[in-house]
């Protein structure tokens, strides 16, 4: 009997001791995340200056990273700004619609490297479907179309 009672009393110093080896790893990751040590301006400040495939993967890094970023639209806007040169017509629609710049973003940022490739005149030797490239097309609208083919009635 006392040997079961002293293999219990054991287990449950084990069991307290994992629980505050828990605890303690849980202030280490709290201690090395600046999101939760830094004011709110700083931390945004700090993302802010990642450009945005380093944004989106900041935001997958863990789950405090991600509410930030997710929840900050002006971490958006600038790069939304940039997609804008590309997409003007979209992207002030989608401002007057009254989309977060982060929604405005995901609406528009494949459509823009595929409209910037055809208005740059990457795709102008190309004479049938079968000559695109097997990488995927953005699907755009009639007026995008419009100005892809003037800016190739143009060259």
């Amino acid at each position: 009997m006392q040997k079961h009672s002293k293999r219990y009393s054991n287990s449950r110093v084990a069991d307290i001791d994992l629980n505050s080896v828990d605890t303690e790893e849980k202030k280490k990751e709290s201690q090395n995340n600046f999101v939760e040590l830094l004011p709110p301006e700083v931390t945004l400040n700090i993302f802010r200056r990642l450009d945005i495939q380093s944004l989106c993967r900041a935001s997958m890094a863990c789950r405090s990273w991600n509410d930030v970023i997710r929840n900050s639209d002006s971490l958006w806007k600038p790069h939304c700004l940039t997609v804008r040169a590309v997409c003007q017509r979209e992207i002030d629609g989608d401002l007057e619609s009254g989309y977060s710049w982060r929604v405005i973003l995901l609406r528009n940022y494949q459509k823009s490297k595929v409209k910037h490739e055809w208005l740059s005149g990457r795709y102008s030797n190309i004479c049938s479907s079968i000559s695109l490239p097997e990488k995927i097309m953005y699907p755009m609208d009639a007026d995008t179309w419009g100005e892809i083919l003037e800016a190739e009635l143009e060259r």
